[in-house]
């Protein structure tokens, strides 16, 4: 380390760096990085603040129009289930990760997982949850179906499957075996009830029944 002479024990010139400058110039480069870092997050923290006010917004869900008070941020199903009054409680909170399949709706007739959309990206749009689909009292003959044939049990990816055979049979009433199971490859039964959901698709679907049985060894 350079002596305060500027010359080291062998008589050379010394580098200008003492441990006193290193330090003190280590804390102004530090004292730097606190300036810039506080900086930014004091830029992050208003535009947070701005993000995170409160919006009205209508939707649409079920043919009704539905006013809500959200932030931006929030799902369609956070505002189905706890900012529309009465709450629209049919899609189910399961993963809310986009994986169970538990919340799906048909948003312009198409399946969509409710988790994974903003209330913000359905303004204008068409939602339609489990609780739109029978009318005066009168379940679809989905829903009876469901009923008849036992294709459920706890109950809480029933309004996900029953949104996502709709949907399928819907676009195609003669859907065979392999198009339903294609259509449901988004919804998860943790109870195992697959092969009644299959027969009660079945059982709704123009297609030709072989038997009234599903194919061996699925």
């Amino acid at each position: 380390m350079a002596r305060s002479n500027g010359r080291d024990q062998g008589g050379r010139e010394a580098i200008g760096l003492t441990r006193r400058g290193f330090l003190k110039g280590a804390g102004g480069v530090g004292a730097g990085g606190l300036v810039v870092t506080a900086t930014e997050a004091a830029a992050q923290q208003q535009g947070a603040a701005r993000a995170s006010g409160s919006i009205e917004l209508e939707l649409d869900v079920n043919g009704s129009q539905r006013k809500v008070k959200v932030e931006p941020r929030t799902t369609l199903l956070n505002a189905l289930r706890n900012h529309c009054d009465p709450p629209v409680t049919g899609p189910k909170l399961v993963c809310d990760e986009g994986t169970c399949g538990a919340c799906t709706v048909l948003v312009d007739g198409e399946p969509a997982y409710a988790c994974m959309l903003l209330a913000l990206d359905v303004v204008g749009r068409k939602v339609t949850t489990v609780e739109g689909l029978a009318h005066d009292g009168k379940l679809t003959p989905v829903q009876a179906a469901f009923v008849e044939n036992d294709a459920l049990m706890c109950g809480f990816c029933t309004p996900g499957f029953v949104m996502s055979v709709t949907a399928c049979l819907t676009r195609n009433p003669a859907a065979g075996e392999d198009e339903i199971r294609r259509a449901c490859s988004g919804n998860l039964c943790r109870c195992g009830t697959y092969p009644q959901i299959f027969k009660a698709a079945l059982h709704v679907s123009t297609a030709p029944k072989a038997g009234g049985q599903m194919k061996e060894g699925r």
